[in-house]
């Protein structure tokens, strides 16, 4: 249920395992690398962290090729600019490569590769409901899109053994289970009120060098550079550069290319002189008001043969670019629940919590940002663990201007390569508290 990057990932994944999979998704997906009304936040940045390029090659061989053929980048350490507040990161001198490239492209290339598999197919339909049978998931109820003037709409039931939500952060699924008589997974809400705007501008030659630019400020309760918390800057297909800037609360980015380019004026040399080129589309702006996971592992009754996967499962910040490689992680939990014998008429309690480790670390590190700056802002006592954790992760990250080894511990992290907890390992921190003793007395 749902044709987007997470349901096309399962999709995927259930190719190798099952007889015939069908996609139940609502639009129409038939034009190339185009923006849909199912993904309002496809036209902003997108970019595939290593762990979920990793994950992607491994299914789709080649489809970053396929993607740099398009003129999509695929971006090592030598072409890209990392900084906070202003100071480039130190490198790690390992070679982490993301794919930047526009999100309807990419849904396309791996849309289309999914599909071509001879036993995959498409119904362009909105599932409405769900069939049970003997404590488990038989069936989706669904309303095919209107065929004829009248707006008509064909309803019927669609067999199945086996069922994945991939309908994203709106998903219907909880309040299905709900009034079918099960329980409702608790939902999780973390205010992180983000305000997008992005813009495209020609990529002339003059770049060759540069291919990915970031600018984060780190975290205080007042945000500067006029409101702009998180500016990227990625080479996409086109020859063209996207280019996003990101604020907080009431601090809007703004709407037009003359606002715009004045914020960008406020940042690193960079980014006037790539937003100094022809405007290819103008500013979209996209607003997001809290982040979200809902807890299927608390859940005490569920049916067996259904899992949630993706945005359904657990919505971020977007701004820490973990929504695609999430979804990854989330099938590849799904190939180890099926390969691993367990019963599929039970709950799929291991499935369950294999994907729980990849939502608890991806929102440990998006969410404690957030929790930490709602408590600053409300003026209200931050928590002792969560001053400490802080604290911890404040020297991590400014050691890692400076020293390359912290530096590499950080980016695994943030690129999803690793679990969150190993950057509070002892000697870790040590290394981070000697790195900022040492700056502070040069």
């Amino acid at each position: 249920m749902g044709g987007s990057i997470a349901g096309l990932f399962a999709a995927r994944v259930l190719s190798d395992r099952a007889r015939k999979v069908v996609i139940v998704e609502p639009d129409d997906t038939s034009a190339q690398a185009q923006s849909r009304s199912g993904v309002p936040q496809d036209q902003q940045v997108h970019t595939l962290l290593p762990a979920g390029r990793r994950w992607i090659e491994r299914w789709l061989p080649g489809v970053s090729q396929e993607a740099q053929d398009r003129g999509a980048s695929l971006v090592g350490p030598d072409k890209q600019f990392v900084g906070y507040d202003d100071i480039r990161q130190a490198p790690d001198g390992v070679d982490h490569q993301f794919l930047a490239v526009g999100r309807p492209l990419l849904e396309t290339l791996v849309r289309d590769r999914v599909t071509a598999l001879p036993h995959v197919s498409v119904l362009r339909a909105q599932a409405t409901g769900l069939r049970y049978g003997d404590g488990a998931v038989t069936g989706v109820r669904f309303a095919e899109a209107a065929t004829d003037d009248q707006g008509t709409r064909t309803e019927g039931v669609l067999a199945a053994d086996f069922v994945v939500d991939a309908m994203g952060r709106s998903s219907k699924l909880s309040h299905w289970l709900g009034q079918d008589g099960y329980d409702q997974p608790r939902l999780e809400r973390l205010a992180a009120p983000v305000n997008y705007a992005t813009a495209l501008f020609e990529r002339p030659a003059k770049f060759p060098e540069l291919e990915v630019a970031t600018v984060l400020q780190l975290f205080t309760p007042q945000y500067p550079s006029g409101g702009v918390s998180v500016a990227a800057a990625t080479a996409i297909e086109g020859q063209q550069w996207l280019v996003m800037l990101m604020g907080y609360g009431d601090n809007r980015p703004g709407r037009t290319i003359d606002e715009f380019r004045a914020k960008c004026a406020t940042l690193p040399p960079n980014f006037s002189e790539i937003t100094s080129g022809d405007v290819t589309r103008d500013v979209v702006t996209y607003h997001q008001a809290e982040s979200r996971r809902r807890h299927f592992t608390e859940a005490g009754r569920l049916p067996a043969r259904l899992v949630s996967m993706g945005d359904a499962v657990a919505s971020f910040n977007p701004v820490y670019g973990q929504g695609m490689s999430s979804a990854a992680l989330h099938a590849s939990c799904l190939a180890s629940y099926l390969d691993s014998g367990a019963d599929l008429d039970e709950v799929a309690t291991e499935f369950l919590r294999l994907q729980q480790v990849v939502v608890d670390a991806a929102w440990a590190v998006s969410a404690g940002g957030d929790a930490a700056r709602i408590y600053a802002e409300n003026g209200t006592e931050v928590p002792e663990e969560m001053r400490q954790q802080r604290r911890a992760m404040e020297q991590i990250t400014g050691a890692a201007l400076i020293d390359a080894e912290v530096s590499g511990a950080f980016n695994k992290v943030s690129y999803m390569l690793r679990h969150p907890s190993t950057l509070f390992d002892p000697a870790l921190l040590a290394k981070a508290a000697a790195a900022a003793e040492g700056a502070t007395a040069t």
